[in-house]
C-alpha cells in the first residue's frame, strides 16, 4: 500500500493533538507526519504515528515533497501559506474558515457530499463545527423528505474555544467549589462566567444582531447541500460542558413525514447513531459522545409548529467530526478516490 507524506500545520494545538491521534487511530498510511507550528513551539518533540517528531515552524518551503496538509491553525494562517502548499503540489485540507464560502473550493463532508473531492483545485475546506455536527443529522432526513428550512439552537463546549475554554472552566469550577476567588490574575476564554452558566454569543456580532457563528450555519449549509435559498436561523450558546456539541433542530420538508421512515433513514446513514428510547431515559448526550466518531442522534419526533416538520437533537465531538476527523475523512477518501493530483 502507498504511503503518504502528510503536513499537520497547528501540531501543538488542540485539533492538532486530535488529528495525530485519529491518524494513529484509523492507521492512515502514514510515510512521514511533519508537525508544523509557530515559532514559540518549534522544537519540541511529540511523537506522532510511531515515531519522536520534531515540531517546526510553518514557513512556505515546508509543504515541499509533501502530499497533503491539514491546517488547523486559523484563518490568517491558511491565507498565507495554503496558495504556498498549492505550488509545491501539496493538497491543503484547511480547518478555518478561510475558504468555506470560496465558490472554487469544495467543502466537504465526506458522507454528504464527498463527490465534489473529484473537482478540488488543490485546497478543501472543513465545514465549522456546528455545522457539520447539525448536517450530519439533517442530511439523511433530507435525502428522504426534501429539506425546506430549519432553526437551531447550539449548545457548544468550552473546547470549541481552543484549549483555553477548558482551562477558563476549570479555573471557574474550582473557585465556585472553594468560595475563594483566586490571588493570580486569570483572563478567561470567555467575556462572562461560564461555569454553572449559559452565554448566547459565540463568535462576534454582527450588525444584524446574528453572530459570525451562527451564520457559518445557514451559510455552510446551503454550500454543502447544494440548496442555496435554504431557510436557515440559528442561535448559538456556550455551555459549560468540556467536550461535545449539542444542537436542537426544528426542519421543514416538502414532502409529508413521518417518525418511522425519519428513524429508517437515520439508522441507515453512515456516522450516525440513532439513540432515541426517552421512555427509557436514552438520548445522546455530550458525555456519552466526547470521543466518538459518530454523531448522536435522538428525541425525533413531529414537530408541532410546521405542517411537514421533524424536530431533533444531535450531539457530536467538535473536536472529531467537528475538525479533525472529518479532515482525516477527506484525507482518506482523497486516497480511495485517487484524486490527490490537481497541478
Amino acid at each position: 500500500m502507498k504511503k503518504y507524506r502528510v503536513g499537520i500545520v497547528g501540531a501543538t494545538g488542540a485539533v492538532g493533538q486530535e488529528i495525530i491521534r485519529l491518524l494513529e487511530k484509523r492507521d492512515f498510511p502514514i510515510a512521514q507526519a511533519k508537525l508544523l507550528a509557530s515559532s514559540r513551539s518549534a522544537g519540541r518533540e511529540i511523537q506522532a504515528c510511531g515515531n519522536l517528531e520534531t515540531v517546526e515552524e510553518t514557513k512556505p518551503e515546508s509543504f515541499k515533497n509533501l502530499d497533503m496538509a491539514i491546517f488547523s491553525s486559523g484563518s490568517e494562517n491558511s491565507m498565507q501559506l495554503a496558495e504556498e502548499a498549492k505550488r509545491h503540489g501539496c493538497v491543503v485540507i484547511d480547518n478555518s474558515s478561510a475558504f468555506r464560502m470560496d465558490p472554487s473550493v469544495p467543502l466537504v463532508i465526506p458522507e454528504i457530499n464527498g463527490d465534489e473531492l473529484e473537482n478540488h483545485r488543490g485546497i478543501i475546506a472543513n465545514p465549522n463545527c456546528s455545522t457539520a455536527v447539525a448536517l450530519m443529522g439533517l442530511y439523511p432526513l433530507h435525502q428522504r423528505f426534501g429539506l425546506k428550512r430549519f432553526f437551531a439552537s447550539t449548545y457548544q463546549a468550552v473546547s470549541g474555544a481552543g484549549a483555553h475554554g477548558s482551562v477558563s472552566l476549570d479555573h471557574e469550577v474550582k473557585e465556585k467549589a472553594s468560595g475563594q476567588k483566586s490571588d493570580t490574575p486569570f483572563e478567561s476564554a470567555f467575556v462572562h462566567p461560564i461555569a454553572f452558566n449559559l452565554i448566547p454569543h459565540v463568535d462576534t456580532f454582527r450588525e444584524d444582531g446574528y453572530t459570525k457563528e451562527e451564520m457559518k450555519m445557514r451559510n455552510e449549509a446551503r454550500k454543502i447541500l447544494n440548496l442555496p435559498k435554504l431557510g436557515v436561523s440559528c442561535t448559538c450558546v456556550r455551555v459549560p460542558v468540556y467536550r461535545a456539541h449539542s444542537i436542537s433542530i426544528n426542519a421543514e420538508f416538502k414532502s409529508p413525514v413521518n417518525v418511522p421512515d425519519a428513524k429508517s433513514a437515520l439508522e441507515k446513514f453512515d456516522g450516525l447513531e440513532l439513540f432515541d428510547l426517552p421512555n427509557a431515559n436514552r438520548y445522546p448526550m455530550p458525555i456519552h459522545f466526547s470521543e466518538r466518531e459518530n454523531c448522536g442522534i435522538g428525541r425525533v419526533r413531529l414537530d408541532h409548529g410546521f405542517e411537514n416538520g421533524l424536530a431533533l437533537w444531535v450531539v457530536g465531538d467538535q473536536l472529531w467530526k467537528g475538525a479533525a476527523l472529518n479532515a482525516i475523512q477527506i484525507a482518506e477518501a482523497l486516497v480511495e478516490r485517487k484524486c490527490l493530483r490537481f497541478m
